[in-house]
């Protein structure tokens, strides 16, 4: 019965961008494609992942998404327009993030090969920048640019909420060091409403990033970004900001690894 419904949803995905004036497109791949399909064991393109968590109300979705060579979206299985939605401040609410930088082993299949731990970065946009009413996380490559501010201030980057010196393509972005291999014991959203100031009252204008990093002493982590209004009311577009779908980091990388001919 859903199978019309998936049909149309991916013409839409592949349309032009007035056909993506349909700001439901990725709920109806989810709700219409990937949950049916992997209940069958035959998940349909673009979807590729569906965990289903024992003992929770919903779980997560991972899509391939149109754009980019290296970007996936993880998406709920439940109807959750955003950021800005209450349940993804509830204690049993999972952490998309956390599993979202789980899935990023899809990047190196895409890939051929594993991708540089510190080229891999997460992003979800404030509510009034994005294109789709359904929460989605992107997972891709961070800007060479950006990760190489980032190492600059990396000394100005403690473990609390700090602006970033300078911002970011014109904007204010708060940043914080997280240590450890994952984000299974932090949650960027709940941190972000818990701790800087005047997020929790405008989650909707809340741009959240999710850096990867190697630091200075030689511990892995991430950097934590948060972007919300500046004084002309606007606040950053997270995804732009903080990635490339390009992957010119990985190419980079690669080419450095690559030895010189004769």
């Amino acid at each position: 019965m859903r199978l019309p419904v998936l049909a149309v949803a991916l013409s839409l995905l592949t349309a032009s961008g007035a056909a993506l004036a349909d700001r439901d497109v990725l709920w109806k791949i989810i709700d219409g494609g990937c949950v049916p399909g992997a209940a069958t064991g035959q998940m349909p393109p673009p979807c590729t992942r569906v965990e289903m968590p024992a003992g929770r109300e919903f779980g997560w979705a991972v899509m391939k998404d149109r754009r980019g060579v290296l970007q996936y979206l993880l998406l709920p299985t439940a109807r959750i327009a955003g950021i800005e939605s209450p349940e993804l401040l509830k204690a049993d609410t999972p952490n998309f993030f956390a599993q979202a930088w789980h899935a990023r082993d899809l990047l190196d299949q895409l890939n051929g090969h594993p991708l540089p731990r510190d080229a891999v970065s997460l992003t979800l946009n404030p509510a009034h920048r994005r294109s789709q009413d359904q929460f989605h996380i992107h997972i891709s490559c961070t800007r060479p640019e950006l990760r190489a501010r980032l190492l600059a201030a990396e000394a100005d980057i403690p473990a609390t909420w700090v602006p970033l010196p300078g911002g970011w393509l014109g904007h204010t972005w708060l940043v914080r060091r997280v240590d450890g291999d994952a984000l299974d014991g932090v949650n960027p959203i709940t941190d972000i409403a818990a701790h800087v100031p005047g997020a929790v009252d405008d989650m909707g204008a809340v741009g959240v990033g999710v850096v990867a990093m190697t630091f200075k002493d030689g511990r892995q982590g991430f950097v934590l970004m948060a972007t919300h209004r500046d004084d002309d009311g606007s606040s950053g577009l997270a995804e732009h900001d903080v990635q490339d779908h390009d992957c010119a980091l990985v190419k980079v990388e690669s080419a450095a690894r690559t030895p010189a001919g004769p």
